[in-house]
């Protein structure tokens, strides 16, 4: 008798914990298979959420999944920043360049997911012939909330959520200091961008109008075109506007060329400005402004930057 209820017990036994297995088995397949839509600005994309096997041509995002502790398998190597160089080695897969991505090599990988931004806008479609493609480029005329917005994407796709609001709130505490100071500021400001000789000028709503939209230094100048390229300007230009306060980015020290900026800027023309008679020219870092603009770590930097300026 006591052998049958035995029997009888390790049988039930053994049915709770097939039964209890097969929960467990069905909850761990639902979480792997747990997708979102994420909207960007070129449609729409399904992922599943916290991937694995991850892509990234942009260094904005590749800094903040790097802020956030979040693996990433592919970059782009070409032109990486100096402070993202642990990426540049052979435990990551090389993805191409920026503007020439190695479609072979991605799709090898087979990635579950794959991000880019403006340089990689043209080939969306071919990307995404490969696997599930979001775009998450800033959008200049709308800055910060664009940034946000692309940060509270990926901490929903890698189930960051927490992590993305704390960091976004430091960046928030920290803007609302800048503007603290540049309210009060004596003087207006011109952004310029340095590259093999020539100069360009930036203004509000610009790849570079943080400065002035959010960050609150008033421009010199309200009229300068918005381009991706910047409005060509002269030295005499310069002279003639007079800023107090010079931002310059040297795009040639993060090109391959010789960092030239200092020489070209500092010339008897700008000499005469206020800016060079007050010493406010201040040469941003070229790898957060120019290269991965739209990160957690680079706008933070780049908030920085101008917060001693000020």
């Amino acid at each position: 008798m006591r052998k049958w209820l035995v029997s009888i017990s390790v049988l039930l036994i053994t049915v709770v914990l097939a039964a209890c297995g097969g929960d467990t088995e069905a909850e761990s397949s639902n979480e792997e298979e747990e997708k979102i839509t994420v909207e960007h600005e070129l449609g729409e994309t399904e992922v599943t959420r916290n991937p694995e096997n991850v892509v990234v041509f942009d260094f904005g995002i590749v800094d903040s999944l790097d802020e956030l502790g979040v693996e990433i398998q592919g970059v782009a190597k070409d032109s990486l920043p100096d402070y993202l160089s642990q990426y540049d080695s052979d435990e990551y897969e090389n993805i191409g360049g920026l503007k020439e991505p190695d479609f072979e090599a991605i799709s090898q990988m087979d990635p579950d997911v794959i991000v880019i931004s403006g340089r990689q806008s043209e080939v969306y479609d071919e990307l995404s012939e490969i696997a599930p493609t979001v775009y998450l480029g800033v959008d200049t005329t709308r800055y910060m909330e664009s940034f946000e917005e692309n940060m509270l994407a990926l901490g929903e796709i890698f189930k960051k959520e927490e992590e993305v609001e704390e960091k976004l709130g430091e960046i928030k505490e920290n803007i609302e200091e800048v503007n603290s100071k540049s309210q009060s500021m004596d003087g207006k400001g011109l952004i310029i961008l340095a590259n093999d000789g020539k100069v360009s000028a930036y203004g509000e709503g610009s790849r570079f109008g943080l400065i002035h939209d959010v960050l609150g230094v008033p421009p010199v100048d309200e009229s300068i075109e918005s381009s991706t390229h910047g409005q060509s300007i002269s030295f005499e230009y310069i002279s003639e506007k007079n800023p107090e306060y010079m931002y310059v980015v040297d795009r040639g020290a993060v090109v391959g060329d010789e960092s030239s900026a200092k020489q070209v800027m500092e010339n008897e023309i700008v000499k005469k400005t206020s800016a060079y008679e007050k010493d406010q020219i201040y040469y941003l870092d070229p790898q957060y402004w120019y290269l991965s603009g739209g990160g957690l770590q680079s706008v933070e930097a780049m908030v920085n930057e101008i917060k001693e300026s000020l």
